[in-house]
């Protein structure tokens, strides 16, 4: 997976900011002045962390950070959230990984109360797409914290010399482009993307919104064989097979794929816009002076990419301490906090450091206008919405697989469907 990328190490690092101490620091039967803090390796944990004693001169709380790689993270809220502990305050999570199964055993805290109070913070300042992946039956459980966008990345020089004066907008325009770059320039591929089975979900996701389709229907019903998604299907995975590299394989993931473009063998990319430095990085991409970035094409049912968040902070329903618990949140999610991290490219989920020129002025111009772009139409979600993600994506990804081969992507369409429903109809028992 992607995020995999972003997490880096999975040895356990326990920062203790402060000594625990007891009584007095909120609401909350058996409130303490230390908060407990859980939270994942990734950059924006590294920037709270060099912030914190901001935070703690501010609130008089003591903040405990235990930091932990994806996996072992994992494995912990596994142990402590089924056990019932009352030892984790805040907590770092993926919402559209874990979210659903967090909200459904009442792991998370219902934060409505909260957010609708905190009025200088601002809720209504975050982004449509990131809210709707951390809520739950109407209810906010989590607040997002850093966000992805799916993009066009395009060769610039390869559009120049097939005669193209611009990326294109919309996904027919995508195809003609991909052919017309291949008979100028032979020997480099129109178009590149994931085509693992479980990989290109994901990416494939923005193709099927703006083919008007989605995995679930607005009953819950199964939709990986209606009409929209049939033809997005077809023209993911037709454009791959058709103006593919030579011999793709259909195992690739992010790495892979980022390889073809950045050795300079293939024209246009859709990914997320958080990979964007290995592309235009000297150090690891061959055409990084060359490289642009472009809204995500639209379709028939106009532009509709991912706009999700990867992490977010949510509060442990069985804290003691959830109104200090709270102080934390709000301060790390602030508008100060997020345009900090904005600032050293961690993508916020707030509209307002997209907007503000500081909060965009590290990112390149073409690029920072592709995520605005994106978060206007942005779908909350890049993978189904339900408790065994890992096996869903296996279900729905296996049509893209088949597309990509040359096999009925309308048949193979009908198959999943009925593999997934079954699927939805096990977990809902």
């Amino acid at each position: 997976m992607r995020r995999r990328s972003m997490i880096g190490t999975s040895l356990a690092v326990v920062a203790a900011m402060g000594l625990a101490g007891c009584g007095g620091g909120g609401e909350d039967s058996g409130a303490s002045t230390t908060v407990r803090v859980t939270l994942a390796n990734h950059v924006w944990t590294e920037n709270i962390k060099a912030a914190l004693p901001e935070f703690e001169k501010q609130s008089g709380l003591k903040v405990e950070v235990t930091q932990l790689g994806e996996d072992q993270l994992s494995d912990q809220y596994n142990v402590k959230l089924n056990a019932g502990s009352s030892d984790l305050d805040v907590m770092m999570y993926r919402p559209l990984q874990e979210g659903k199964l967090f909200a459904r055993n009442k792991y998370l805290a219902d934060l409505s109360d909260k957010v609708k109070s905190a009025a200088d913070w601002d809720f209504a300042d975050f982004q449509a797409g990131p809210v709707e992946a951390t809520t739950y039956e109407g209810k906010p459980m989590g607040v997002p914290i850093i966000t992805e966008q799916e993009v066009l990345y395009y060769r610039k020089d390869l559009l120049a010399k097939a005669g193209l004066t611009a990326p294109p907008k919309t996904l027919d325009e995508l195809k003609t482009a991909t052919a017309a770059v291949q008979a100028s320039t032979p020997g480099v591929a129109g178009f590149v993307a994931r085509t693992g089975k479980s990989p290109a979900v994901t990416q494939f996701s923005s193709f099927l919104y703006s083919f008007g389709g989605d995995f679930v229907d607005t009953s819950g019903k199964a939709a990986v064989n209606s009409a929209a998604a049939k033809q997005a299907y077809a023209f993911y995975g037709g454009l791959i097979k058709d103006h593919g590299p030579a011999n793709v394989s259909t195992d690739m993931s992010w790495p892979e794929a980022m390889a073809i473009f950045t050795q300079g063998k293939a024209a246009f990319y859709t990914e997320a816009n958080s990979l964007y430095k290995n592309a235009t990085d000297p150090a690891k991409s061959k055409v990084s002076e060359t490289v642009g970035f472009a809204p995500f094409p639209a379709g028939p049912a106009g532009s509709k990419p991912y706009n999700i968040p990867s992490w977010a902070l949510g509060i442990n329903a069985n804290s003691e301490n959830q109104t200090n618990a709270w102080k934390f949140v709000e301060w790390a999610t602030g508008k100060q906090q997020t345009l900090a991290q904005q600032k050293s490219g961690v993508p916020g989920a707030r509209t307002s450091v997209w907007a503000d020129p500081a909060g965009t002025a590290t990112y390149p111009k073409d690029l920072a206008e592709a995520i605005a772009a994106s978060t206007q139409n942005g779908v909350g979600h890049d993978r189904p919405l339900v408790v065994k993600v890992a096996e869903a994506r296996e279900i729905v990804g296996q049509p893209i697989v088949d597309a990509i081969t040359g096999k009925d992507a309308a048949a193979a369409a009908d198959t999943a469907n009925a593999a997934f429903q079954k699927f939805l109809d096990d977990e809902a028992r």
